[in-house]
């Protein structure tokens, strides 16, 4: 008999295999980054068919098979629901998400990381104005980094990525923008990714 974990995790992308299944690129609280399969999910009789969406924030169940995690089941956390619904926090979303997918390789959990991306997100997601958005996204992916180590000691940058992430963080980095763009910028050259 199979372990059933049961995780939460964001679904970051996912693409179609056979004739009704799916493969879902999912960062989890507790595993980390992976691929899970579900078997018949694009069928209309299915009943995870309206739940494993992109983008979606769920509590799922998996089973550990030979080469890849198989989906058993998923249900709504409730959270997160209205980011994608605007556009422009949707587009800023799902750069967060292309950039993880990139970032985050093999199974090897990552829990503050998942914590602060949760909560990073939840203030994307009441974020109106552009440039507001655009800072945020500025903060989430210095974090990001940050947390998998790519930003060194830096002085300028250690209130950005240790304190909470409050609304405040977001007039911060507006003030020193083009500085924390560099080392964003240093950061991902450094990835060669």
């Amino acid at each position: 008999m199979h372990h059933i974990c049961h995780t939460e995790g964001i679904i970051l992308g996912s693409r179609n295999f056979g004739e009704a299944g799916k493969y879902y690129y999912i960062f989890t609280r507790d595993l980390g980054m992976i691929t899970a399969g579900a078997q018949g999910v694009r069928k209309m009789s299915s009943k995870l068919r309206f739940v494993l969406q992109d983008f979606a924030y769920l509590k799922i169940d998996l089973v550990q098979g030979k080469n890849i995690f198989r989906l058993t089941n998923a249900s709504k956390t409730n959270k997160l629901e209205q980011i994608t619904k605007q556009p422009e926090t949707f587009e800023v979303f799902a750069n967060i998400a292309r950039l993880l997918k990139r970032l985050l390789a093999g199974v090897e959990s990552n829990e503050s990381l998942f914590v602060d991306l949760i909560h990073s997100l939840s203030v994307l997601e009441k974020t109106r104005t552009k440039k507001d958005l655009h800072n945020v996204e500025i903060i989430i992916v210095l974090r990001i980094l940050n947390n998998l180590g790519y930003i060194g000691e830096n002085e300028m940058l250690q209130n950005l990525v240790k304190s909470p992430f409050e609304e405040n963080l977001v007039f911060e980095v507006s003030k020193d923008r083009t500085k924390v763009l560099h080392h964003i910028n240093k950061a991902l050259k450094e990835t060669h990714l």
